[in-house]
């Protein structure tokens, strides 16, 4: 039965800067094989066959991003007509998806990539636009056809924060990793570019600059580290200008107390970022909210052990003591993830860290056998297949 598919995304390359990016550009790739799928993204036009992008109205231009984000969904709602399913990501589709399928009789697959109730620092960016965000949030996910979420622990979320939706309702597909695209590179001219010693120990830590990847926390923690250990942060996108104006003022103080700290603030290439992570040591995940966390499959496929803290679907990417190692945390039951006991977390991250790092030779068994759970669970392939039998499961 041929099946068409209008898959929504606010990213899709060349406008790609988060995880979901990611996700949406490699699912979409993978169903290719076998469905005809429809891409419907934010942005400025792209020349690839089957995707059509839109932009914010003019009368919206400047409006709270909420709104703005608004008028793109409506635009899209209306060009559903003639698809079997729609798929939305994110906030920022769910609304296009939740009103197309209305209109239009259609079913609609959600993939929660985060979620807004556990996610409320989002306020300090769009002010009361929080408030409809999750409004859009709600609706969308308690409506759907299918919720898909990225991790167990993303699943339990779900449940937790919109417990009208039906515990059947709610499938597990994991996030996915291109094996052939990432994996080990060595590139000394790379290395040499942004001052990174290849004799030193490093940790390397890849990330939005928002609160949930928990970057305050690790530059508290390499305070800790041992002097002849680099630190090479590969940290950009700011959320607001107070999250960056705090992360700047800590890179800074910690550059005065010891050599070895690298920040690279704009977005690497594939290839450079391969080389940068295949360079390292160690991979460290500090966050404090992550429902899966692409970047440690992409440390992973670079074969580098990963130290994660052990929230969201960390646990489930991170084979503990195996692949790398798990933080403890306690955190607040408030949504925002905060730990309990901050310095507490600070001083096992830290102390995480050096234990991987003072035993290079078990770091590097750790890192190949990553790469080997990468390769036998995340490929895109069976989380395309999985994919595909919830879409037709509902027609």
């Amino acid at each position: 039965m041929a099946v068409r598919v209008d898959v929504i995304s606010r990213e899709y390359p060349p406008e790609v800067y988060g995880g979901a990016g990611v996700h949406v550009a490699e699912l979409v790739k993978a169903l290719r094989v076998n469905i005809d799928v429809i891409v419907r993204a934010f942005g400025a036009p792209r020349s690839e066959g089957g995707v059509f992008s839109y932009q914010t109205p003019t009368e919206l231009v400047g409006a709270n991003p909420t709104l703005s984000t608004l008028g793109v969904d409506l635009q899209i709602a209306n060009d559903l007509a003639g698809a079997d399913v729609v798929h939305s990501h994110t906030w920022y589709a769910n609304a296009a998806g939740q009103l197309g399928s209305m209109l239009h009789g259609i079913p609609h697959v959600v993939t929660a990539h985060s979620l807004e109730p556990l996610r409320p620092w989002k306020a300090e960016q769009l002010g009361g636009g929080y408030r409809v965000s999750s409004w859009i949030e709600k609706n969308a996910f308690e409506s759907a056809d299918s919720v898909i979420a990225v991790s167990g622990g993303m699943r339990n979320d779900i449940l937790r924060s919109y417990p009208g939706i039906p515990e059947d309702r709610v499938s597990v597909v994991y996030n996915g990793i291109d094996l052939e695209k990432w994996k080990p590179v060595h590139d000394p001219e790379v290395l040499q570019r942004w001052g990174i010693d290849v004799s030193r120990p490093s940790v390397v830590f890849v990330g939005r600059i928002t609160r949930q990847k928990g970057l305050p926390y690790l530059l508290r923690a390499a305070q800790q580290l041992p002097a002849d250990v680099q630190l090479i942060l590969c940290a950009g996108a700011p959320d607001t200008p107070e999250i960056m104006a705090e992360v700047t003022a800590g890179v800074r103080a910690l550059q005065e107390e010891r050599s070895g700290v690298v920040w690279i603030p704009e977005l690497l290439s594939q290839h450079d970022l391969s080389a940068v992570l295949s360079s390292a040591t160690v991979f460290v995940c500090p966050s404090v909210y992550e429902p899966l966390g692409i970047v440690n499959l992409e440390a992973m496929a670079c074969a580098l052990p990963v130290v994660g803290t052990a929230t969201g679907g960390i646990p489930e990417v991170v084979d503990d003591g195996v692949t790398g190692r798990l933080v403890p945390i306690e955190q607040l039951s408030d949504g925002t993830g905060t730990p309990v006991d901050p310095e507490r977390f600070v001083r096992d991250l830290a102390g995480t860290l050096r234990e991987v790092l003072v035993d290079p030779d078990s770091a590097r068994m750790m890192g190949a056998a990553g790469r080997l759970r990468a390769e036998s669970i995340f490929s895109w392939k069976q989380i395309a297949e999985e994919t595909e039998r919830i879409y037709r499961s509902l027609l």
